[in-house]
């Protein structure tokens, strides 16, 4: 997965890149927050970032607050890095929209964990978001014909809200994307169609010229 660091101690990102790197994720590395909030506006910005709290331009936490500010289809998963352990700083950078909280020193073994959190998170949103996808391009090709319609009981046609009767296919295709293809179905073939050929045909039998 792309996860984004964002760290301006260059010691720190180098060992969170490398072991990003070994673990097969790809690595976008930015050195404060005016970059990393630039990064995470982009069409394909990462799924997944790591962020410090404290950088230059700006800081961790308040890229946090306007990533969320943000209408996506797939918000980042965002990690908060940072040497504050008071319960009042971990309350502080999930309110401000941060996913989790991890402390500096990091142990590697927690981030793993940590990152594979997010990673199963930012998978999940992006199957919902193509889930919500699908929908709503299916409901952008249906109209939906809705209330009491007045149907005729002899001649089936309906009438529209403007006291106009109509035939069913007419007042469908219009208040709706679909179409007819007339065919016959069974019952009207046996009672009516069938009837009519038959006659068809003995009128033809009867008229034909006779030799003498």
């Amino acid at each position: 997965m792309k996860i984004l660091i964002a760290e301006d101690d260059i010691i720190s990102s180098r060992v969170l890149e490398t072991t990003l790197v070994k673990w097969g994720h790809e690595v976008v590395v930015t050195r404060n927050g005016a970059e990393a909030w630039t990064v995470l506006q982009q069409p394909d910005a990462p799924l997944l970032a790591i962020l410090d709290w404290m950088m230059p331009n700006m800081a961790g936490i308040e890229v946090c607050r306007k990533v969320r500010e943000l209408e996506l289809s797939i918000p980042a998963y965002i990690i908060l890095l940072t040497a504050k352990t008071a319960r009042e700083d971990v309350i502080t950078g999930l309110n401000a929209g941060a996913d989790d909280y991890l402390t500096k020193p990091f142990n590697r073994e927690e981030l793993r964990a940590r990152l594979q959190v997010g990673v199963r998170s930012a998978d999940l949103q992006k199957k919902l978001a193509a889930h919500v996808e699908e929908l709503e391009s299916a409901l952008a090709q249906v109209k939906l014909l809705q209330g009491i319609l007045p149907i005729c009981s002899y001649c089936r046609k309906i009438r529209d809200d403007k006291n106009y009767w109509q035939q069913v296919e007419s007042y469908v295709t219009e208040h709706s994307e679909a179409e007819f293809s007339h065919v016959i179905c069974p019952d009207c073939y046996d009672t009516t169609v069938k009837t009519q050929l038959e006659n068809l045909k003995k009128s033809r039998i009867g008229s034909a010229p006779t030799r003498d």
